[in-house]
């Protein structure tokens, strides 16, 4: 009883139980080397949350850029909610991300200076919050690729040889 009044008040820390993944970037890491991670909030309106609550949203295009000390999303499509009539946001805006100035200059102004990509990873629901996973991305190469693909590969083969020999 104790733990529930814990996380009605909010003093409980986020687990990942806590979650709801509304969309997953699974391309961004084929195509980049995650180095970091880091979750932060968006500036939206009442009809992009209702939008991404319905699951129209699409991050597989999009990128962060960081404008005068401030971190923007580009190119995320969140489609257009039909009950929102004349009210209606546009649907590739840029949007405002929310983090500490301290978490700019060291997470976003990185990937400026070192020729690194803010790329954002998913989209979730954090206690009824939008949030945005964004990775600090390094780009592979073709080679880099085709090599990830053939140790997946072998680690598939092994196991299944594995499971052969020793069921459980």
């Amino acid at each position: 009883m104790a733990a529930s009044n814990q996380k009605k008040n909010g003093k409980a820390a986020a687990s990942d139980t806590d979650r709801q993944i509304v969309c997953s970037n699974r391309r961004a890491r084929h195509e980049y080397d995650v180095l970091d991670e880091l979750d932060c909030g968006l500036v939206l309106t009442g009809s992009e949350v209702k939008s991404i609550r319905n699951h129209k949203i699409t991050i597989e295009e999009a990128y962060a850029r960081v404008d005068n000390g401030e971190v923007w999303l580009v190119d995320c499509d969140i489609a257009e909610y039909a009950q929102a009539s004349i009210y209606n946001h546009a649907r590739q805006r840029k949007r405002k991300l929310l983090m500490n100035r301290r978490e700019i200059r060291k997470f976003a102004e990185a990937g400026e200076n070192d020729g690194l990509t803010l790329v954002p990873l998913a989209v979730f629901f954090q206690r009824g919050i939008v949030k945005l996973r964004l990775g600090l991305c390094k780009g592979r190469r073709q080679h880099d690729k085709r090599e990830r693909m053939k140790e997946a590969s072998d680690k598939r083969e092994m196991r299944a040889a594995r499971m052969k020999f020793h069921p459980r």
